[in-house]
């Protein structure tokens, strides 16, 4: 079978492929993964002051000697980046499941099929970072904010796009040259 990412796949081939208990578990495990990823991420080991404390040795190594508004500047702009491109993957393998799901359905086509899984899989991505930050809010050295999980979706959102762009519109482009 091709890249789910590529083509749709013939939705018997996946009904056969997903009938056994493995079969669904490796559609989902991805998943799973990504989230107990995030679960370990958002706990007191992984606050600004612990990662600060292991980053400024490094960048100090590389820049040399950093003053602490400016490491602190980076290790803000480093975690910020971290949530995004974390949550665009999180979001990839969502994208992964729904699609691989979806794809088993004989009723959907291409089009359907692509969009209802971008849908569940932004809509999955905003709900686990928007519990990533209410759980963060009970962690004394951790703070939630309505902007991380926002800053997380959008980084969902963005790879989605990606997908669209280097696979999906590609695709469509090339169909139309023939």
């Amino acid at each position: 079978m091709r890249s789910i990412f590529l083509e749709k796949p013939d939705p018997l081939e996946l009904r056969m492929r997903n009938s056994s208990v493995w079969g669904r578990v490796s559609v989902w495990l991805p998943v799973v993964v990504a989230c107990l990823v995030i679960v370990a991420e958002s706990t007191d080991t992984f606050s600004a002051d612990h990662t600060g404390g292991w980053l400024r040795p490094v960048l100090e190594r590389v820049f040399g000697p950093l003053r602490d508004e400016t490491a602190g500047e980076i290790n803000h702009y480093l975690r910020k980046t971290g949530h995004f491109c974390g949550y665009g993957t999180v979001c990839l393998t969502f994208l992964r499941a729904w699609l691989l799901t979806f794809g088993a359905l004989t009723d959907l086509g291409r089009r359907a099929w692509r969009w209802r899984a971008v849908i569940a899989a932004v809509a999955c991505t905003a709900f686990v970072a928007s519990m990533d930050e209410w759980h963060q809010s009970y962690i004394p050295s951790r703070t939630g904010t309505v902007h991380d999980a926002l800053l997380d979706t959008t980084g969902a959102a963005v790879s989605c796009g990606l997908v669209w762009l280097f696979f999906w519109r590609k695709q469509r482009r090339g169909r139309s040259l023939r």
